[in-house]
């Protein structure tokens, strides 16, 4: 697959360079980030959420962080829970399973970034595949992101 179709219509509708980077075949955004021999702080995963009244959203943290649901709910005046692994995978249908693009707006979703990633000099996100991340630059990442919410609302969790 490398890369899918919805993402790299969306990064060339956008004018947004990128590479394409190989990697041994990965089950996790951390273990991507090991086997793509990149820093975890630098790969963005994505977290697929569902508030009090159904609606959805994603949030992307870094790779070695884990999401405060408590702290990213109270800053948004909503309670907050993950969805089923079944329903992200209908939502990202030209994905594989658990391999998500972290970008929002790519999939219509309302997006709340961790500030740690815009820090960043560089951002590895998933293609959509298990095999592939793709490289931006941080000018590029951060004018993808521009008009969606950045809170910090993660802790690391590996070094």
């Amino acid at each position: 697959m490398s890369i899918s179709a919805r993402l790299n219509e969306y990064l060339n509708d956008n004018n947004v360079d990128y590479e394409l980077v190989p990697h041994p075949h990965s089950f996790s955004s951390l273990s991507s980030a090991i086997a793509a021999n990149i820093s975890p702080a630098q790969l963005a995963k994505a977290v697929i959420l569902e508030d009090h009244e159904g609606r959805r959203m994603m949030a992307v943290l870094p790779a070695n962080h884990k999401i405060s649901l408590r702290n990213l709910g109270d800053k948004l005046n909503r309670d907050l829970r993950l969805i089923e692994e079944k329903e992200v995978y209908d939502m990202f249908s030209d994905c594989h399973k658990g391999a998500i693009p972290s970008l929002g707006e790519v999939y219509n979703l309302e997006a709340v970034y961790d500030d740690l990633l815009v820090e960043a000099k560089e951002i590895y996100i998933e293609a959509g595949d298990h095999n592939t991340l793709v490289h931006l630059s941080r000018e590029d990442f951060v004018k993808l992101i521009k008009d969606a919410k950045h809170l910090h609302f993660s802790h690391q969790s590996i070094h």
